[in-house]
């Protein structure tokens, strides 16, 4: 069976290689020449461990291939994953263009039976519009041939997507024929030896339970932030507070990490389109929608709390610690750090940042006060002359911080661990900083 995907961004590159390496033939298209020509030497355009390694061996192996030609992997695949982007719109709707213009290449090449997979995360009845595209261009063609629409949605951690994709904790499958519905479990049923399980649905409840997944994770992240601001008024530690909630088996540990907000590619942007999606229906995301407020309260809390505590920030430097809106990504869409920059500036503050991945993104995300930033070679070199640190991002090298070797090349001791990261040495961080966590 070969394998077509349109869109080498995250979602499709990651799908591409790990296909590849379950040993099918995959051909991934982009409409970006240059993209395609890195990618062909093996150069990703993202950051995600392991993924160039897996990346070379397969093009080595004759196994993963690129092109920018449309024509070429929907005459050689059988079935065809659409894996381009949905940005909002301004109204918060997901934008569909790429994933119509994607459907209406393929169509414009069908000559035989094809899946046509939607990968990308897309409003309800998505998959019903593109098969009226397709089957309009069919029509015009005056080409008879049969196709399958399917609702595959992603769910990738960035940072942990290869094993997220390679040993799921469930695959959800919405097609409407049993032929299709066959041709994709036979493509993950290469996954046997994991046996994840397997969703069967229709084509509507698949394309929701993307959606309906990510928004009850964001509504949990924002639940805890909001805990985390009451506990620190009232006295109580929100670490403690979320330690035993997960002891509940009905609420589970995960995702009940206060910190200064959610971000990234999906939460932000899945949030306000199933919140659009409602009101197109006449429906009211009520919970959803005050997740939304509250994390763009938590953004501008931390913002708060630093001025509040520092007494003033106009010229001060402040030192960030991590740019990314979490490890193991170089991903800064929607990133808290762009917003708790952005506020410590308006208040005076110079900046000294460092991310192990993020600098290069921050770069043109920032550059409008890109005269109020410098960009450092390390966390060390962040720290000095510094007033303050503010750990943002929770990278694994910064839990090793020679706390010691930061504290001696600092003008002030204020030290910001919006993630918590050092709240059980709070003790011993004192005796070194005016150290503040969040909810603690």
């Amino acid at each position: 069976m070969n394998i077509g995907i349109v869109g080498t961004g995250y979602v499709g590159l990651v799908q591409g290689v790990v296909l590849s390496e379950f040993g099918l033939k995959v051909t991934c298209m982009d409409i970006s020449e240059d993209k395609i020509k890195n990618l062909k030497c093996g150069k990703s355009p993202i950051y995600e461990p392991g993924l160039e390694e897996i990346l070379k061996k397969n093009i080595e192996n004759k196994r993963l291939f690129f092109t920018a030609d449309i024509k070429e992997i929907v005459s050689d695949s059988d079935v065809i994953f659409i894996a381009v982007g949905t940005p909002s719109n301004e109204d918060g709707s997901a934008d569909l263009h790429y994933v119509i213009e994607a459907a209406k290449s393929i169509a414009l090449h069908m000559n035989d039976y094809k899946v046509i997979v939607t990968k990308s995360t897309v409003p309800v009845g998505t998959g019903q519009k593109i098969k009226r595209v397709v089957d309009d261009i069919l029509r015009d063609r005056n080409v008879d041939c049969s196709f399958d629409i399917v609702s595959n949605p992603e769910f990738l951690r960035e940072g942990k997507a290869i094993k997220d994709f390679s040993n799921p904790d469930r695959i959800i499958i919405g097609s409407e024929t049993e032929k299709a519905k066959k041709i994709m479990s036979d493509i993950y049923g290469l996954f046997n030896i994991n046996q994840p399980p397997i969703v069967y649905t229709n084509i509507e409840t698949a394309e929701m339970i993307k959606y309906a997944s990510n928004a009850f994770l964001a509504v949990k992240i924002s639940f805890i932030n909001e805990i985390a601001l009451l506990a620190e008024k009232v006295g109580a530690n929100v670490q403690e507070i979320a330690r035993a909630m997960g002891m509940d088996g009905r609420i589970s540990p995960k995702f009940l990490h206060a910190g200064p907000g959610y971000g990234g590619s999906c939460f932000p942007k899945d949030t306000r389109a199933i919140v659009n999606i409602a009101q197109e229906h006449d429906e009211e995301m009520m919970v959803i929608s005050a997740a939304i407020k509250a994390n763009e309260k938590q953004k501008n809390k931390m913002v708060e709390k630093i001025i509040n505590v520092m007494g003033d920030v106009s010229g001060k430097t402040v030192g960030i610690l991590g740019l990314s809106f979490k490890p193991e990504t170089d991903d800064m869409r929607e990133a808290p750090s762009i917003d708790i920059i952005r506020g410590l500036v308006k208040n005076g503050a110079s900046i000294q940042a460092y991310c192990p991945q993020g600098v290069k993104e921050a770069k043109w995300r920032l550059q409008d006060i890109e005269k109020n930033i410098k960009y450092m070679a390390d966390e060390y070199e962040v720290s000095k002359n510094a007033d303050a640190i503010v750990l943002i991002t929770e990278w694994v090298q910064f839990r090793g911080l020679d706390l010691d070797k930061i504290n001696s090349t600092m003008k002030d001791n204020y030290f910001f661990d919006l993630r918590n990261v050092f709240a059980k040495k709070e003790d011993e961080i004192s005796r070194k900083f005016k150290y503040y966590g969040v909810g603690i």
